[in-house]
């Protein structure tokens, strides 16, 4: 019983491992070298718009400008 439970234990030692290192992969270049990470894109904010009489319409409309 305790070799099925090292076993156990040495399986889940190394998968926890080899997900460390897949989660620095994006951070390598081709030749497994480290490099600097791309910077994450800002969210961006939704645009509301107004129309010519002051209420507001999609943006996308004639007329239509960002607030």
């Amino acid at each position: 019983m305790s070799k099925i439970l090292r076993l156990a234990l040495a399986f889940a030692v190394a998968l926890s491992s080899a997900s460390a290192a897949y989660a620095a992969a994006p951070c390598r270049d081709a030749k497994g070298k480290f490099v600097k990470c791309p910077a994450a894109a800002a969210p961006t904010k939704p645009t509301k718009c107004k129309d010519a009489k002051g209420k507001f319409a999609k943006c996308g409309t004639p007329g239509a400008k960002p607030v």
